[in-house]
């Protein structure tokens, strides 16, 4: 159903201020930097900067579990007590996400990778 939390996003208020912070704590340069996302990738680790997760609810960072099947897997979760937040979103090149909040109100991120796969 998963194959691990790879991607943790953080909500940003100045791409260009975070893109240089990030870039010297992780010590390496993004592997995609446009005006709307700006992400690295560190030991299998995907790390992102979103300049609108701020605008989407994001209070904090929030950890993407990569799954295989995004449908199925919220389905799953609303069924045991989630409730959907983010509904499934095409984030570009066939990659979706979606997040959900638990009972306790913390968010859980959902990403499927794109048919190409992106860790």
């Amino acid at each position: 159903m998963t194959s691990g939390l790879k991607t943790i996003m953080y909500p940003v208020t100045d791409l260009g201020v975070a893109k240089r912070l990030y870039g010297a704590l992780l010590g390496v340069a993004p592997s995609m930097d446009e005006p709307y996302y700006v992400g690295f990738d560190v030991d299998g680790q995907h790390i992102g900067l979103d300049p609108s997760g701020h605008g989407k609810g994001m209070t904090g960072p929030v950890g993407y579990w990569h799954v295989e099947d995004i449908n199925a897997t919220l389905t799953a979760l609303v069924d045991d007590g989630a409730e959907a937040r983010q509904p499934v979103t095409d984030v570009g090149g066939g990659k979706l996400i979606a997040t959900v909040t638990d009972a306790d109100g913390n968010l859980i991120g959902l990403l499927q990778p794109s048919a190409g796969g992106w860790t």
